[in-house]
């Protein structure tokens, strides 16, 4: 049997329809922004595998120091022990984090550093005699599948069947240069009415929502809104973070700063599942106490695991070399360009870019995941580029590392799409 039969015995696939989804692709190697099928097929990584391999695929440097790493230290709990990554990784994070941020939660993964984070926020306004149970969050956000990042999130699709069991959000829309009045205005309407404890954001991009860019004025309003009554501002940076939108992290554009941030994905270069929850020292000070219960209980079998810490260790040391920061402008440029010379074609709505990131929203009613969606992912497949589509919205998010003629001919398989559909 080859591996797509084997896969089909025992396998449940994420965000599938087994019912109707065509087989998955057997990946069989993978280097730099290109992957293999068992067949020797080659195909494009162009979203970086959901934006974590952002250093390329097996990057020699990261995959040596993990390698270093397992022979001296492989793994060891963290509660009630420490050990050098991860107070190596705290260290070089704190020198290009927001400058208010002062301490570090480990965690596994996107959701679960979302997670802390909201219980984080909950538990600082109960340690401070407040009963605050509201969480504020944008429309049609994305924050993870775990019940509190669920919770937050908007996209009826992933949580249609759990919406009785969520915790209390008000959602407000993104703002932009029209509708900031408008949107303040809800906003104190939610703030007077509801004891609201956290504001959660992805800053400036809704990755899941469709790569949709928000106004940078508009997000520091509503920080500053929030801040002024107390709200914790949460920034949910796991698909922003690490140089995809033009800066490390996309709050570096605000002029408010977040009091908890949570960062995954390219944290590791998507060698290994990790994630981090960072706050203030004045969120930390507020779980100080001489009663124990005012600790934060919450732990993570994995937290802080040393080849994590590696990877993340290794990945700072490429994210600003002039190597990478000079790759990151290239692609950015080209983006810009590609973006100019489709703009006025009959079948895109609309086009932008940010940094690495591209998105096309196409002039064609289509669902999220139904058949005129999975016909677009063939077609790429097919054609040997990786991307998936977010309904009628094309992105792509490539590594660093990808090469001229691999961007120049994911441009080209895009502008084919586009004269096909």
């Amino acid at each position: 049997m080859n591996l797509t039969q084997r896969d089909s015995i025992y396998l449940w696939h994420p965000l599938t329809q087994h019912k109707t989804a065509i087989a998955p692709l057997p990946i069989v190697k993978a280097k730099g922004a290109l992957l293999w099928d068992e067949n020797g097929k080659q195909y494009i990584d162009g979203i970086s595998s959901w934006y974590t391999s952002m250093y390329g695929h097996c990057n020699e440097e990261i995959t040596a120091a993990m390698t270093k790493q397992m022979q001296e230290l492989d793994f060891v709990m963290f509660s009630g022990l420490t050990h050098k990554p991860a107070i190596e990784l705290s260290e070089k994070l704190m020198k290009i984090l927001p400058s208010n941020q002062a301490k570090i939660f480990f965690n596994d993964n996107g959701s679960t550093a979302v997670e802390a984070a909201i219980k984080m926020a909950l538990q600082f306004h109960f340690n401070n005699g407040e009963n605050r149970d509201t969480l504020i969050a944008f429309e049609n956000g994305f924050h993870g599948d775990t019940f509190g990042a669920m919770s937050a999130s908007g996209i009826a699709s992933y949580n249609a069947p759990f919406e009785d069991f969520l915790l209390k959000v008000e959602r407000i829309p993104v703002p932009t240069e029209h509708n900031l009045a408008e949107i303040v205005q809800t906003l104190n309407h939610i703030l007077e009415n509801n004891n609201c404890a956290a504001f959660l954001f992805e800053p400036l991009i809704q990755g899941a929502a469709g790569m949709k860019f928000h106004s940078v004025e508009g997000l520091d309003a509503l920080i500053a809104k929030c801040q002024k009554h107390k709200v914790l501002c949460v920034a949910d940076e796991i698909m922003t973070g690490f140089g995809k939108t033009g800066t490390n992290f996309a709050c570096d554009q605000l002029t408010q700063q977040p009091d908890i941030m949570c960062l995954s994905k390219a944290l590791t270069a998507g060698m290994f599942p990790l994630s981090i929850t960072s706050c203030t020292q004045h969120i930390y000070n507020a779980f100080l106490s001489e009663e124990v219960h005012k600790g934060f209980f919450h732990a993570h079998t994995f937290s802080a695991h040393p080849l994590g810490c590696a990877a993340a260790i290794a990945g700072l040391e490429l994210l600003n070399s002039p190597t990478i920061v000079a790759k990151r402008e290239w692609i950015s440029t080209s983006h810009n360009a590609f973006s100019e010379k489709i703009k006025e074609h009959s079948k895109v709505a609309n086009v932008r870019s940010k940094g690495v990131i591209l998105a096309i929203d196409l002039a064609i009613p289509m669902d999220r995941y139904g058949s005129l969606r999975d016909e677009l992912y063939q077609f790429f497949v097919e054609r040997g580029l990786l991307i998936r589509p977010l309904g009628n919205t094309l992105y792509l998010l490539p590594p660093f590392v990808i090469t001229e003629s691999d961007l120049e001919k994911c441009y080209v398989i895009l502008e084919e799409a586009l004269n096909t559909f």
